[in-house]
């Protein structure tokens, strides 16, 4: 008996057997830190517990500071029972080879940074300066900034994604400041005897049309402008005979933001910086409490009149407008923006796993390579270069001659 059962575990052996083939083989695992991000009130984490999860079970290390994922109603246990490591101190975090962070570079991180790392970040042009850019420069970083990656030639999935998450939210913060808490009472959408609110969108992009399905959704007459006609003609597709489009011609730009309850300002930025195409004349002939949101803020604002705000101090008046100027508009929404953020990242850090990094990935995936910035020390876009009058170089030529 036990002749012939021998007998059939050899026969068995010697037959192709199934096996589980690995959806995401890893050819190097990641290091990877997430820190507690202390400035300008950012609530967003950079990955979901799900994500980590996903990851770690691919043999990847993560690391979080403790209390990271709170403002975004992510707890340190989900963190830990994903997977990730969770850490006290900045120090523990900034020893990962990889850093995510939600928040734009700042002075005060620059301490932190150890030679030769790799960070992901959202990138804030306005407030970007000469010695954080020669500082990363010292310490040979690779930076990728969110905004400037694509999926294709002509989707920027982070600024898309949190576009429309901005696009929607500004209007609720409209009606906000419209009311009798900060201005004159108004109800945005009107009542049967009463005209709606006029809103004025600038920008027929995500997160215009955003803005302009919910204000159309809430009653509000809503007006869009842009110069791109094929832009303006999706959205008249998109939202029907409820919106009215216009090219950007300044006398029928200025005769109806003179008429307008609120306007969002909500272009997209071109070499990394938007045009003032709302001048401060313009804004002058404004209702006084009106609103401006300026979501373009980000790079630079589309109103002459634009400041960076923070989510603490929020508005200011110029000419009696109410200006709310905040780039990180979408951590007031943290959870919904995190799950949004990590739907990015964790395509990009599964492939990085793959290849062998991020800096292999970036010369195998041209459209990850335009979210390059920094390439071990080297600024590689041109317009930054240009901004703070330092050297810049090609990634394509830099890339080569590691070959």
């Amino acid at each position: 008996m036990d002749e012939v059962v021998e007998k059939l575990k050899k026969a068995y052996a010697l037959t192709p057997q199934e096996a589980l083939a690995e959806i995401f083989p890893v050819k190097r695992a990641l290091y990877i830190g997430i820190p507690k991000e202390t400035e300008f009130q950012e609530k967003r984490i950079a990955l979901t517990p799900n994500s980590v999860a996903a990851l770690t079970n691919l043999g990847h290390k993560i690391v979080i500071q403790a209390g990271a994922g709170l403002a975004s109603n992510f707890e340190d246990q989900e963190y830990t029972q994903a997977g990730a490591q969770l850490v006290s101190s900045d120090e523990e975090i900034f020893r990962s080879e990889i850093i995510i962070k939600t928040a734009p570079i700042v002075d005060s991180d620059l301490k932190k940074f150890n030679k030769g790392q790799t960070v992901l970040s959202p990138i804030l042009l306005p407030i970007l300066n000469k010695n954080i850019l020669k500082s990363l420069t010292q310490l040979k970083i690779t930076a990728l900034a969110y905004d400037y990656i694509k999926t294709n030639e002509s989707y920027f999935p982070y600024i898309d994604s949190m576009g429309v998450i901005a696009g929607s939210y500004a209007i609720l913060l409209a009606g906000k400041y419209l009311s009798n808490e900060y201005g004159k009472g108004i109800l945005l959408g009107g009542i049967a005897g009463q005209p709606p609110c006029k809103v004025l969108i600038i920008g027929a992009t995500h997160v215009g049309l955003a803005a302009a399905q919910s204000a159309i959704g809430l009653g509000a007459q809503v007006q869009m402008f842009d110069d791109n006609i094929e832009m303006l003609n999706h959205a008249k597709i998109m939202l029907g005979n409820n919106l009215y489009t216009s090219v950007f011609d300044p006398l029928n730009l200025k005769k109806n933001i003179a008429r307008a309850d609120v306007v969002i300002g909500a272009l997209n930025h071109k070499n990394g910086q938007t045009m003032h195409v709302i001048s401060d004349s313009m804004v002058a002939v404004m209702k006084k409490g009106a609103i401006i949101i300026d979501t373009s803020i980000d790079y630079g604002g589309c109103f002459e009149t634009s400041q960076v705000t923070t989510l603490d101090n929020p508005t200011y008046l110029v000419h009696g407008v109410i200006h709310y100027c905040v780039p990180n508009i979408t951590s007031e929404v943290s959870r919904t923006a995190s799950y949004a953020l990590s739907n990015l990242l964790s395509p990009i850090l599964r492939k990085s796993g793959q290849h062998g990094g991020i800096e292999q990935t970036i010369k195998v995936d041209t459209f990850l390579r335009n979210g390059v910035y920094l390439y071990k020390g080297s600024i590689t876009k041109d317009f930054i270069a240009q901004k703070f009058d330092l050297k810049y170089t090609n990634l394509e030529l830099l890339m080569a001659t590691e070959f």
